[in-house]
């Protein structure tokens, strides 16, 4: 098999295609030839090395595939079973920078037939990251409004064309040169991410303020968008992009980060009528029961035609260094692939 290593924290060169023996399917358990791999914010932190969950350097990362099963361990069978020749997802906790991947039958599904194996590499960590914080977590309602940060970006696509199904109002932040990208994939009221976010909104939605707000940047975005919350808003926290500020380490940001983000008072909380809550999905692998109903939502709004996953672009394994600069350079409009 061919993998994508991280052979040492630093710039997207450290990438490195390595080969190995092809992995066997133990008990319980099932082996893809992986068509697509997804790309996640994650996986270039933990190259950086600033992402604690992520195995010890040198190391394979990704939290998303999608292939053809071509054997099958002991155990898996039944009417129901997988088996060789199924098109599936697989969803392993770091690894899937892959060929080949051995993944318990639990943590694979079978793909629906209309959709591609690129599609499906860019549904499962975006879509269940955005359905989790939008329907589960910030419970947003009919015709409600809702701030999507990075809104162009995997996981903002994916917010997005959930936000529709409840008809809200959609206010989206990024770059102005992906505005009209915003536009056609159906926000509202794009925002300028170069400028103060809160002044933008207020002069759209005014005091009464927005209902959830997704913020993956952290730091003071956290004491700008709870300002920005009406009565009983959510706020929900899903990344800490602000302390990354380049494409290698740098302690000095991710400490100033950290200290500028604001500190959450029970007391005050209650007396504003304000929530606050983080999602940090790779936390989530293990809650099969959390995460399959969703899932099996998913598929079916996929299936309805409610949402389709965007791919902007897919490089070759061998190209993953320009993959990881691409998605540093806030190129991406989007689920950025890898394909063997």
């Amino acid at each position: 098999m061919r993998q994508v290593w991280i052979t040492r924290a630093g710039k997207p060169e450290v990438l490195e295609v390595k080969e190995a023996p092809d992995p066997t399917p133990g008990e319980g358990q099932v082996r893809i030839r992986v068509r697509a791999a997804g790309i996640n914010f994650a996986d270039l932190m933990a190259r950086v090395g600033m992402y604690p969950d992520a195995p010890k350097i040198p190391c394979v990362v990704g939290y998303e595939v999608a292939g053809e099963i071509d054997a099958v361990g002991a155990g898996v069978s039944g009417a129901d079973a997988l088996k060789p020749g199924d098109r599936v997802f697989g969803m392993p906790k770091f690894g899937g920078y892959t060929d080949t991947l051995v993944l318990p039958a639990a943590q694979v599904f079978r793909l629906p037939s209309a959709m591609t194996f690129e599609e499906a590499a860019a549904l499962p960590v975006a879509y269940l990251t955005a359905h989790h914080m939008m329907f589960v977590v910030g419970n947003l309602r009919q015709g409600g409004k809702i701030l999507i940060h990075s809104a162009a970006g995997g996981v903002g696509v994916a917010a997005v064309q959930l936000a529709k199904t409840k008809g809200a109002e959609i206010f989206g932040t990024a770059s102005k040169s992906k505005h009209d990208f915003l536009r056609e994939i159906g926000v509202a009221h794009p925002i300028d991410s170069a400028e103060d976010i809160g002044p933008q909104v207020r002069a759209i939605c005014g005091e009464r303020g927005v209902d959830l707000i997704l913020d993956p940047v952290g730091g003071p975005s956290w004491r700008e968008g709870y300002d920005l919350l009406g009565s009983a808003g959510h706020l929900v926290a899903f990344g800490l992009s602000a302390a990354s500020s380049g494409k290698s380490r740098s302690l000095l940001t991710a400490i100033g980060q950290i200290v500028r983000a604001p500190r959450f008072n029970p007391l005050k909380l209650m007396d504003a009528n304000k929530t606050v809550s983080g999602v940090n999905m790779g936390h989530l692998f293990d809650r099969l029961d959390l995460l399959k109903p969703q899932f099996e939502a998913l598929l079916a709004m996929y299936e309805r035609g409610e949402i389709k996953p965007h791919v902007d672009r897919t490089f070759p394994f061998a190209e993953a260094a320009a993959a990881h600069h691409y998605l540093h350079d806030r190129k991406a409009k989007g689920k950025v692939l890898l394909v063997p």
